[in-house]
Formats: structure tokens, C-alpha cells, sequence
């Protein structure tokens, strides 16, 4: 036995021992090893050297994990994902600087931060047009300053090609300063600035059995890295001229130590590195370790050779691929079948580790994407060791949904 998989064997007894002394253990098994989590927070904030990480919650979605993340002096505040989010994060005391990752057309959410004093100290909306600018002016007395950050597309310009995220429509200084100067016509604070370079921070560069893609991967990071930074600098003088911004959020956990090097940057967001879900795995830049896993028990055994588990088909978003699909991850020398993949009520696994199982066993699961897990229980376990230390809800089990 290889020692990978002997390390996948001892995960799997350290988690189905940990999970058995609960007494009414139920499916699906969320769990997070704190060692692992701990250990990737210390090793995003060395990663970071000196620069602050603003945590981004839709790689949690666990409120208790991202008070442990806050917790640590080198964490700054939360990246979130939706208004409602990061309304019920502040008026909870989990984060007192909370920046809305992505713009918001929710009237709703937005009276009730411009009604709300309090939230509107801690919470920044994201903005890169003025349709955006037009929106918050409806939900808004006119003599109530929100504070707004500008999101700048990051993206690599190739010829007529565009590498990265489809995001904002801002590209060049002028663009930029131009929505700055709208913004503060109107009366809100420009707070801060994003540019969120997807196409480095979100892409595996060091894909075994998948070497010349790999290198074309790296060749790309380091073409829109230069020409970012440039950018940047470009930007930021530009707008030096106009505002004082508090911060300019970048990168990811794939691209922390080419976003701090750039000194325009002043916080980095990561949150996948945290847990490391399977789209993480093969990155040059770091080694993670994975932190969140969901078990699922045998229930049946077909054949000799094939044990099926209760359900486990959490598919990932984005491009519908083997990528996306979770990873029987442990016990070692299992493997889905083609025909029924993960299913929603029952998978059956093949390969040689399936033969050794039994009805009732454990089998441990890593989701594609982080986050998203989180959307699939309502509780999740957290593992110190062999022992369960404390069960705490995800938003579902809060009964929210963003």
C-alpha cells in the first residue's frame, strides 16, 4: 500500500470514529477537520506575508468558521456574496467590516442598510455602473451615505481575446474615475476598489498527467500578473487624484503571493484555502490541506466487487465536467461508476478498496468547490483528532438562504 493511501485509510477510521460516538449520527455526515482548517488559515496568512486576508464567505458559509477565521489578528473582515448575507452577518456580530463581493439590484436589502445606522458603518456595497448608482438612490433618503467600492475587471486582454471572469465592464483609468466622480456626485462614500484576477487565483497550474496544458496555464497567470500590476498602477494613481480609498481587495487563495506583491494592494481574499475542496488540489503555488469531507454510509452490496453508499451526488457549479463531480476520497481505492456517477439516493463505488467494505460503513467524501457543501446539511461537525468537539449550523441550518 502507497503511503497516499494509507494516509486516506487512517482519515477514514480517524472520521468514522470521531462520527460514531455521536448518538444519533445522520446522512449527510458534514464534517471539518479544525487541524487541517487551522493549519490552512496559518499557512494562507504566510502566504500573505504581512497583508491583511479578508475571508470570503461563499467558500464557508458556516458562521462559527468564519468567527474562527476573524478570530486570527491577520484576518480583516468578510468578502460576502449577497447583501442579505452580509446584513444578517453584521446585525449578528459575526464581522463588523463586511464588503458585498458583487452588486446588489435587492431594494429590499438596500432599505434596510440605508435605514440602519449601524450597518451602514460596516457594510460596503459593490458597484461598477451607474445603473448601480441609480438603484441605491431609489432605496435611499438622499441626505444617507452608503459607502460603495468600485469592482475593475481583472481580466487578461489578449488581442480581441478576454482571459478571466466575466465581470465589470470597467477596464481603463478614465472608466473608473468616472464612475468614482458619479459616485461621490451622488453622495456616497467611495470606500474601496476590487479587482479579482479569477483567471490566476481559480485555475490549477499543476495538473498531473496534464503537463503542457499546465505550462500554457502558468504561461497565462504570468502574462495577466504583469499586466495587471501595470494596470493597477495606472488606476491607482488615477484615482489618487479623485479619492482616498480605505482598500483595494484582490486575488484568491490560488494567487496570494502574486496579488501582495503588487503595492497597490492592500487586503487579499481567500476563502477556498480554508477547506480545500477538489478543485484546489493542484495548485504550484501551494500545498493545502484538505478541512471538509461528507460521509455517506454503504447500504448495499451488489457484488464482491461494488459497494453502494446513501446518495452523495453533490455537483459542483460552473462547467459541467468530471471536475465538478465529489471525490470518494477515503477510504483509499475507490472510484464512482461511469454509467451512474454520483447519484442523488444511492452511488455505487468500484475499484479495490470497494471489496473491503461493509454495510454500514463510512465512506468520506471532498465536495468540488468550497461552500457549497454547506448548502447540503444543516449541521456540521467539527473534528478535533478522533473526537467531534462541537456541532454548529450552516445557513441552512439557520434556516437562510441566500
Amino acid at each position: 500500500m502507497s503511503a497516499r493511501d494509507a494516509a486516506h485509510d487512517r482519515l477514514a477510521a480517524r472520521l468514522s470514529t470521531a462520527i460514531g460516538r455521536l448518538e444519533d449520527p445522520s446522512t449527510p455526515m458534514v464534517v471539518v477537520d479544525l487541524d487541517a482548517f487551522d493549519a490552512n488559515l496559518a499557512d494562507l496568512v504566510r502566504r500573505a506575508a504581512g497583508t491583511p486576508i479578508r475571508v470570503a464567505s461563499k467558500s464557508i458559509r458556516i458562521p462559527a468558521l468564519l468567527a474562527r477565521a476573524l478570530a486570527h489578528p491577520s484576518v480583516a473582515g468578510v468578502l460576502s456574496y449577497n447583501l442579505r448575507e452580509a446584513l444578517w452577518l453584521a446585525e449578528n456580530d459575526v464581522c463588523d467590516d463586511m464588503v458585498v463581493g458583487y452588486p446588489t439590484v435587492d431594494r429590499s436589502a438596500l432599505r434596510r442598510l440605508a435605514r440602519d445606522e449601524r450597518l451602514r458603518a460596516r457594510v460596503t456595497l459593490m458597484i461598477d455602473d451607474t445603473a448601480h448608482l441609480d438603484l441605491i438612490d431609489e432605496c435611499r433618503d438622499p441626505d444617507v451615505a452608503l459607502k460603495v467600492a468600485i469592482d475593475i475587471d481583472a481580466g487578461l486582454r489578449w488581442g480581441p481575446s478576454h482571459v478571466g471572469p466575466k465581470r465589470s465592464p470597467l477596464y481603463d483609468a478614465a472608466e473608473v474615475v468616472a464612475l468614482a466622480r458619479a459616485a461621490q456626485h451622488r453622495g456616497l462614500v467611495v470606500d474601496g476598489v476590487m479587482t479579482y484576477e479569477g483567471q490566476v487565483a481559480g485555475v490549477q497550474d499543476d495538473v498531473p498527467g496534464q503537463r503542457a496544458r499546465s505550462m500554457i496555464v502558468r504561461r497565462l497567470k504570468g502574462a495577466s500578473i504583469a499586466q495587471l500590476n501595470e494596470r493597477r498602477r495606472r488606476i491607482a494613481e488615477a484615482l489618487a487624484e479623485v479619492v482616498e480609498l480605505r482598500f483595494w481587495n484582490a486575488g484568491g487563495s490560488g494567487s496570494i503571493e502574486s496579488t501582495v506583491a503588487d503595492p497597490e494592494v492592500t487586503e487579499v481574499a481567500a476563502g477556498s484555502g480554508l477547506l480545500v475542496p477538489g478543485l484546489f488540489d493542484h495548485y504550484q503555488s501551494f500545498r493545502p490541506r484538505p478541512a471538509a469531507y461528507f460521509g455517506v454510509p454503504v447500504v448495499r452490496r451488489p457484488s464482491a466487487g461494488v459497494a453502494t453508499v446513501a446518495g452523495g451526488g453533490f455537483i459542483a457549479s460552473g462547467p459541467a465536467g468530471k471536475d465538478r463531480l465529489p471525490i470518494p476520497w477515503a477510504p483509499s481505492g475507490l472510484a464512482v461508476t461511469a454509467l451512474e456517477g454520483v447519484g442523488e439516493v444511492q452511488t455505487p463505488l468500484t475499484g479495490p478498496g470497494a471489496a473491503a467494505l461493509r454495510v454500514g460503513d463510512w465512506v468520506w467524501f471532498r465536495h468540488a468547490k468550497s461552500g457549497e457543501l454547506a448548502e447540503h446539511t444543516n449541521a456540521v461537525h467539527l473534528v478535533h483528532a478522533e473526537e467531534v468537539v462541537d456541532t454548529v449550523p450552516s445557513y441552512r441550518g439557520l434556516g437562510l438562504a441566500w
